[in-house]
């Protein structure tokens, strides 16, 4: 996958709260400029444009934590915690943040002080 950037979604404009997409800087462009008339976003598969289909979130705006956010929490704002939904909904509505900082190893959703979190067994 080439350059990666994020695509933040806010439920409302008052709100800290954020919802974070990590894409495929030059395919999200290609599937949001392709547009409904001429349907690449139903032919160009969301796989190709986001690097997972994890969701991020933050309380805090752009200066909190990002943290996985909870299925109730998705639901409430989304209408649904399904995962291709709601990342449907993010590249639509959301607005993309460029940076040269953002990679995919950087939003992993574990704790990576907790180790490596193999389970395999043996030494590495």
């Amino acid at each position: 996958m080439g350059k990666t950037s994020k695509v933040i979604y806010k439920p409302d404009s008052q709100s800290t709260e954020e919802f974070t997409v990590i894409v495929n800087t030059a395919e999200y462009k290609r599937w949001k400029d392709g547009g409904e008339s001429r349907s690449l976003r139903w032919t160009l598969p969301l796989a190709e444009v986001v690097d997972s289909f994890s969701v991020f979130w933050s309380g805090q705006g752009a200066q909190g934590v990002l943290g996985k956010p909870s299925n109730q929490q998705l639901d409430t704002v989304f209408n649904t915690h399904k995962d291709v939904d709601v990342v449907t909904v993010i590249l639509k509505e959301g607005r993309e943040q460029v940076t040269d900082g953002v990679t995919s190893t950087t939003f992993t959703g574990t704790n990576t002080s907790r180790g490596n979190n193999d389970t395999r067994g043996g030494r590495q």
